[in-house]
């Protein structure tokens, strides 16, 4: 059984708490190994190493920190396989969707490596007699990144490498469900030349996120997981005068018009509302035909989709998604379905009772589709987070544009439809951060920023960026002026440039 501590100091360390956690492999419910639970003083100890060892990395010029980006990029291409398949072995998602998890964080790190031009200020050359002005962005010190289970190579990714890049020294919470990737990341940083102190993996529980909430030497934290946490992660950081940027659930919406290729339509739901097991913030879980004849179609296609979907191991790459991540948020899962039958929402699909062979005690469920779901439902109102889908039949337009508007969440959507003026009116008028046109799963590109509105996202800065440049930074503003020729006396008034 695997023994996992924790990464501090430029290496892996025991964890001293003496509280530990198992984890598992989905796909055949084994625990695999334990994790180590931090400490209030385990985490003070990787502050300290942070903090010693950040002066000298934000005094390292940006190209020089781009080049230990670009080599950690290298090293993880040599080692994506090896990753994807200890990210598989620990969360439960396929091969292939745990390399393309790898890819999505990678990309941000590739972003990150244009540290020296994202980092330029801006410059005024006489901005008064003899003066010029210039802004200079400089790194904030020590910050954190709390991550979540669903993408333990992509988010961690997100978080860490523009902080790094930025000049800061990282902290790393990630979640004790699959800690493995997370370590490795660690390490490969180390192997691409980053000092010792400047990227820290501390795994835990809630004492140490509280204890990283409440750390005077921690100045910002990220977080992404449930609305709840992520409120208490924000409202607890900022009023011990961090910066917060926390991301939560989401309730995506994809709006099918009568014009729209229900073919495409069909497979794009399929895709968006299955794959990785429904365990996305981005999984597309409410279907909206608009009117009765396109709903009807579109059920039509829809169901003999769902009952083909094929549920496997990790290891089987012929599987359209695998296990959920553990024993207990299957059954959570499974709670959701057995509720929207008791609200009267039509299950046409039924996977509760999904058994894989050979992996009888692994985490599986089948794909479920409910049909006749309506907004007052529980089912409709929150995050299932597993491979469910609800279809909300909506009579016209501007009620399928009010369902997603009105959601509590407000995270991602998507319209399906020919027509480039429905599309135009729709991107403009709904009130969600990230909109999809004919794409199911709108996540922006690394040089975009990534966040959800509504109770999908707490602060003021998204992910990835610009906005993580922002965020991981504070502007330093200089107003220089040279003695020479200048008349001398003082000036009571406050200052212009007259």
């Amino acid at each position: 059984m695997r023994e996992v501590g924790h990464f501090i100091g430029g290496k892996q360390v025991s964890g001293q708490s003496g509280r530990t956690t198992e984890f598992f492999q989905p796909m055949t419910g084994e625990v695999i190994g334990r994790v180590a639970l931090a400490s209030k003083d385990e985490l003070r100890q990787a502050v300290e190493n942070a903090k010693a060892a950040q002066p000298a990395w934000a005094a390292t010029n940006p190209q020089r920190r781009a080049r230990v980006m670009m080599k950690f990029l290298e090293l993880i291409a040599q080692e994506t396989d090896s990753l994807a398949e200890m990210l598989a072995r620990e969360h439960g998602k396929t091969i292939p969707d745990a390399k393309g998890d790898i890819q999505r964080g990678v990309e941000v790190a590739e972003f990150a490596c244009g540290i020296p031009h994202l980092l330029k200020g801006e410059f005024t050359e006489g901005a008064g007699p003899g003066i010029d002005m210039y802004s200079i962005r400089q790194p904030l010190g020590v910050v954190a990144g709390i991550t979540p289970f669903n993408f333990p190579a992509m988010i961690p990714l997100w978080k860490l490498s523009p902080a790094i890049a930025c000049g800061n020294a990282f902290i790393l919470k990630p979640s004790e469900r699959d800690p493995g990737v997370p370590m490795r990341l660690a390490e490969l940083m180390m192997e691409a030349g980053l000092p010792a102190g400047i990227l820290n993996v501390v795994n835990g529980d809630k004492e140490v996120v509280d204890a990283i909430l409440d750390d005077p030497d921690i100045k910002a934290v990220g977080f992404v997981g449930s609305s709840p946490i992520a409120q208490y992660v924000y409202s607890r950081a900022t009023t011990n005068g961090k910066r917060a940027q926390c991301f939560g659930g989401a309730k995506n919406h994809m709006i099918i018009m009568p014009d729209a290729d229900l073919d495409q339509a069909a497979d794009a739901l399929i895709g968006a509302g299955y794959g990785s097991a429904g365990e996305r913030c981005m999984a597309v879980s409410v279907a909206v035909p608009v009117g009765k004849a396109t709903a009807d179609a579109l059920m039509d296609k829809l169901i003999p989709r769902v009952e083909s979907l094929k549920v496997g191991p990790s290891t089987d790459p012929s599987a359209d998604f695998g296990p959920l991540v553990t024993k207990a948020h299957m059954e959570k899962v499974r709670s959701y379905v057995d509720l929207g039958v008791q609200e009267g929402a039509k299950l046409v699909v039924d996977g509760r009772n999904f058994k894989m062979q050979g992996y009888e005690n692994g985490f599986y469920m089948g794909g479920c589709l409910f049909d006749e779901v309506t907004p007052e439902m529980r089912i409709y109102k929150e995050e299932i987070f597993g491979p469910v889908l609800s279809v909300v039949r909506a009579k016209n337009y501007d009620e399928a544009l009010r369902l997603p508007s009105d959601h509590e969440y407000g995270n991602g959507v998507a319209i399906y439809t020919r027509d480039g003026d429905a599309a135009r009116d729709f991107a403009s008028k709904v009130n969600v951060g990230m909109v999809g046109i004919n794409v199911p799963i709108p996540v922006p590109l690394a040089y975009y920023t990534f966040g959800g509105w509504k109770a999908s996202g707490f602060g003021d800065l998204n992910q990835h960026g610009p906005d993580a440049i922002r965020f991981y930074t504070k502007t330093k503003t200089v107003t220089s002026r040279w003695p020479s020729g200048i008349k001398e006396g003082a000036e009571f008034s406050i200052p212009t440039m007259k």
